[in-house]
């Protein structure tokens, strides 16, 4: 086990500080010096490049975030600075430069999006990429494929779950998964409270945030059953 507890100490930006996407769009190094200044931690996404690289992009497809037509995974770390991010001045930036950025200022919670078949070696990428990195920094996944690599492809990172569901099977499901090390987990705010979070918490002692929330009722339940949340649409130091 590697200690995540400070994973609890500041409220945590889902993809950086932006602004909904408005003029400050997510997982641009523009939302992550917003949320470093501020002094939030932050969330990003990462897949693997074209040529093997952990690139800072959330979906799979880049239609929603660049306008046009293509995989994310079929990109190039040169071609993913020539992208433009919503039009903007942004362009998809790689785990590297968004480290060089943050430079320990703030943490970092890195969630690996799996592309079954396509994905292999991004755990390694991103370890390689965090290899020497000062700060604090955590990666995590949703993707169960990914995870059983965490303790071999990234050892001593503090590693999580991405979780969701109050099912019994989703609940057994990621209560399966504590066996690959995990070192906390992040749980949907609107799937709070449960058996499976009240065990890792409880029984486990593990640090629990949650995702997402985007008011201040989101954050009065994550408050009253995890220990940060994770963030955006709303300023949690006015709150």
């Amino acid at each position: 086990m590697t200690s995540a507890d400070w994973l609890k100490d500041v409220p945590i930006a889902h993809r950086g500080l932006h602004d909904l996407n408005k003029t400050r769009w997510e997982n641009t190094l523009s939302a992550f010096e917003a949320a470093a200044s501020a002094r939030y931690a932050i969330e990003c996404d990462v897949h693997l490049s074209a040529d093997g690289k952990a690139i800072v992009f959330h979906d799979g497809t880049l239609d929603r975030l660049i306008g046009r037509q293509g995989n994310i995974d079929e990109v190039t770390v040169e071609a993913a600075r020539a992208l433009r991010v919503g039009g903007t001045d942004d362009h998809v930036p790689t785990l590297v430069e968004a480290l060089e950025l943050i430079d320990g200022r703030v943490p970092i919670v890195i969630e690996l999006k799996g592309i079954p078949g396509r994905d292999d070696g991004l755990v390694k990428a991103v370890a390689s990429d965090l290899a020497g990195y000062a700060g604090k920094a955590a990666i995590m996944s949703f993707d169960h494929h990914l995870i059983r690599l965490f303790d071999t492809d990234a050892p001593g990172i503090p590693a999580g779950l991405t979780a969701e569901g109050l099912r019994d099977a989703d609940l057994e499901a990621h209560f399966s998964m504590l066996a690959h090390e995990i070192d906390f987990v992040s749980y949907n705010v609107h799937h709070l409270d449960n058996r499976f979070v009240k065990f890792v918490r409880g029984k486990l002692g593990l640090p629990v945030i949650s995702w997402t929330a985007r008011s201040l009722a989101d954050k009065a339940t994550s408050d009253a059953y995890v220990d940060q949340i994770t963030f955006e649409g709303f300023d949690p130091h006015a709150a």
